[in-house]
């Protein structure tokens, strides 16, 4: 059962969605060369914490940390630890914020010092994926819509969209349904409602689609070593139309 929020629900889930977005926004600014993901982790920490905000991730299901860090061919759920960031890496970020007992979600992939064309590519057609994705979110409008929209264009661009994971519901719990594949038929699926809201995460592989979990438990890489990169927003579907509750200031849709 999709659980259908309160426009009030809806205001406390964009005040996370705030906090989000601006820990990320720190995120980035301090992502550069030789910086550990550990380090960021508790830059992202402290930063949820003395905005009244707990990080949603940090002991969830066993998770250690507050953020996942993925570097390079790590598709998601990375463990931050003594990983130095490098010239050319490009590294991925989620975030969960938990306000008042509501829950945001969101994640970017940032370019580390000069990187490859081809990375630029792959990390322009997953944000490029999920903007689609964002505008199928419209009262009247099938869940396919938004998973097709996320194939269309990443792989449109040339490129894989993981098939194995999945965006989902979220809000009053962390992962709740429906769950959000990134591929699919348009019209098919539920029928978007206003006061529905999901993490949307396009998980876009510069190769194919095939990943594997790490012997950590938690780490997923693509199977053939190359590149991955995600992007995520938490999106309220409205009478007026989809409401990014965890927009980045810096950010252009």
């Amino acid at each position: 059962m999709i659980v259908r929020k309160s426009k009030a629900e809806i205001d406390t889930i964009a005040a996370a969605g705030t906090v989000l977005a601006g820990c990320l926004e720190e995120i980035v600014a301090a992502s550069r060369h030789g910086v550990t993901t550990r380090s960021l982790d508790e830059l992202a920490e402290s930063f949820i914490r003395e905005r009244g905000g707990s990080p949603t991730f940090k002991g969830y299901r066993g998770f250690p940390k507050s953020i996942c860090a993925s570097p390079n061919d790590m598709v998601v759920h990375g463990i931050p630890g003594p990983y130095r960031l490098k010239d050319g890496d490009i590294f991925s970020v989620d975030v969960g914020v938990t306000l008042d007992g509501l829950i945001a979600d969101s994640a970017l992939t940032v370019p580390i010092g000069q990187v490859s064309a081809d990375a630029v590519a792959l990390m322009e057609a997953t944000r490029s994926s999920l903007e689609a994705a964002i505008e199928q979110c419209r009262p009247g409008g099938r869940l396919g819509d938004v998973s097709h929209a996320v194939e269309e264009v990443a792989e449109g661009a040339g490129f894989s969209v993981v098939r194995s994971l999945v965006g989902h519901g979220v809000g009053r719990e962390m992962h709740e349904d429906p769950q959000i594949p990134n591929f699919g038929e348009p019209g098919r699926g539920p029928r978007l409602e206003p006061g529905m809201v999901f993490a949307i995460e396009p998980m876009v592989n510069a190769g194919g689609h095939e990943v594997f979990v790490a012997d950590d438990g938690w780490s997923i890489h693509t199977s053939d070593g190359t590149l991955s990169a995600h992007f995520e927003h938490t999106v309220a579907i409205t009478e007026d139309g989809p409401r990014v509750l965890t927009r980045r200031t810096s950010e252009t849709a």
